[in-house]
């Protein structure tokens, strides 16, 4: 499994060096049986992209990971949303966003499987595969041209094909993390940037410098992150330690390795040794990680490239460095695929009104419709396109030198039960509770039988 991701891999950072977008490293998922190829949909029956063919009149519901009417992270959706709606008058899309933690992807799970205000759906690659397996998603493929199939890059691609070799989402994006710095917090204590060739040492040295007391009696750290079962955004600062620090080893919980030990309670050390976080790292919302960097509080966070537009709306001056090594040239980084998934119906117009919404949200021309303003500081794309067509704005392109390293979330049923389990374990080493050694010895054997069903 690790060779062929290899291979792909270089593959992939061979077609990098021709393009301007990016993609990452094609996802394991559970082998599929292949079946044959159905050919591809007829092209639209318009020429233009915006314009759906399905008959559909109505509302078609469209619940999107991280919106929050108003913000720069939805605004972009907003206005794309709103040209489908122009270019379709019988259609009106009503968008409902969850939030990217536990308690969203909650309610979404909810929300689709009892068929209750969904149709379309935008998501992370990681939690495709339990919709997929109760058969609540309709392929993509069978409603993608000729024309989609080739403007793909063809390993993102290969990440959806989770059933009968078809692909059942549309990639919109590749989202991997980074590591923002707050220059203005650099300069007002006289920190020089570090080379982007750090070592966590090094990164280590630089918050303890950024960890202060102003003369107004505010608190600044260094660094802080996100820490929640929903998402993975710190975890590359553990599995930094040796490249075999992964959350799933030949079918096996990865994290109960003697690196993977070592990784995490360095990781942990953060707090309960160089105290180079805040009191609360650890169970902060998300919101607050994000505001506190935007008003100076955390010097440096870990986040993926969504807040990218926000910060800079904010007025935030900013750097995008890559994860700090331990090993010599031990690279890493984690993310997923974003996605654009319909759910599986009864009404073929409905279904074919989403894909159709969904064909739109991807392309180049959602780009096109949404330029960059004061308002959509980067356009519609907040991260690196799944297409080949797709260009993105700055400072987005300063993901793409992290994508050829990129771990993809692993696509599991089981995936969200497993990060349930790894969440309040590294809580408890981050509380200082337990050790590394006794947190994820002690989860293993849960995770393990939780793979097995999997048939890893």
């Amino acid at each position: 499994m690790k060779t062929r991701s290899s291979i792909l891999l270089l593959l992939l950072v061979a077609s990098l060096l021709l393009s301007a977008c990016a993609v990452a490293p094609v996802a394991t998922a559970p082998a599929e049986a292949p079946a044959a190829e159905a050919p591809a949909a007829e092209a639209p029956a318009s020429d233009d992209i915006r314009v759906s063919d399905s008959g559909f009149e109505g509302t078609l519901n469209y619940w999107v990971l991280g919106f929050t009417p108003g913000n720069q992270f939805a605004t972009p959706m907003e206005t794309a949303v709103a040209a489908f709606e122009a270019a379709n008058p019988g259609i009106d899309v009503e968008i409902i966003g969850y939030p990217p933690n536990d308690e969203g992807f909650t309610k979404l799970n909810t929300a689709v499987q009892t068929g209750q205000g969904v149709d379309v759906l935008r998501l992370p690659s990681d939690r495709l595969l339990g919709f997929v397996a109760e058969d609540l998603i309709a392929p993509a493929e069978d409603y993608m041209t000729e024309a989609d199939l080739a403007d793909y890059y063809p390993n993102v691609l290969d990440v959806v094909r989770l059933k009968d070799n078809k692909a059942m989402a549309w990639p919109l994006w590749v989202v991997p993390m980074g590591m923002y710095l707050n220059t203005d917090v650099f300069a007002e204590r006289g920190v020089e940037l570090p080379s982007k060739e750090w070592t966590f040492d090094e990164f280590v040295e630089v918050a303890k410098q950024l960890t202060f007391t102003r003369d107004n009696g505010e608190q600044v750290y260094g660094w802080s992150g996100f820490v929640d079962p929903g998402v993975v955004n710190t975890w590359p600062l553990f599995m930094n330690e040796d490249p075999s620090v992964r959350p799933l080893v030949d079918g096996k919980f990865g994290l109960a390795s003697p690196a993977a030990i070592a990784g995490i309670q360095r990781y942990a050390d953060m707090a309960l040794v160089h105290k180079i976080t805040p009191p609360d790292f650890g169970s902060m919302a998300d919101a607050d990680v994000k505001g506190g960097f935007t008003n100076g509080q955390f010097a440096m966070v870990i986040d993926a490239t969504g807040p990218a537009a926000q910060f800079k709306a904010d007025g935030v001056n900013y750097e995008i460095y890559p994860i700090p090594t331990v090993g010599e040239n031990d690279m890493v980084t984690i993310g997923a695929v974003g996605l654009i998934a319909v759910v599986a119906q009864d009404d073929e117009a409905r279904v074919g009104a989403g894909m159709d919404l969904a064909r739109y949200l991807t392309s180049a021309a959602v780009q096109e419709d949404v330029p960059i303003t004061e308002n959509t500081p980067v356009g519609f794309y907040l991260a690196p396109g799944a297409r080949a067509s797709v260009q993105v704005a700055p400072p987005l392109d300063q993901f793409i030198p992290f994508l050829p390293y990129m771990y993809v979330t692993p696509i599991l049923k089981n995936w969200s039960a497993i990060t349930r389990i790894v969440h309040p374990a590294l809580q408890n080493v981050i509380f200082g509770e337990a050790t590394a050694e006794e947190a994820m010895t002690a989860i293993a054997p849960e995770i393990d039988a939780l793979l097995a069903e999997e048939g890893q």
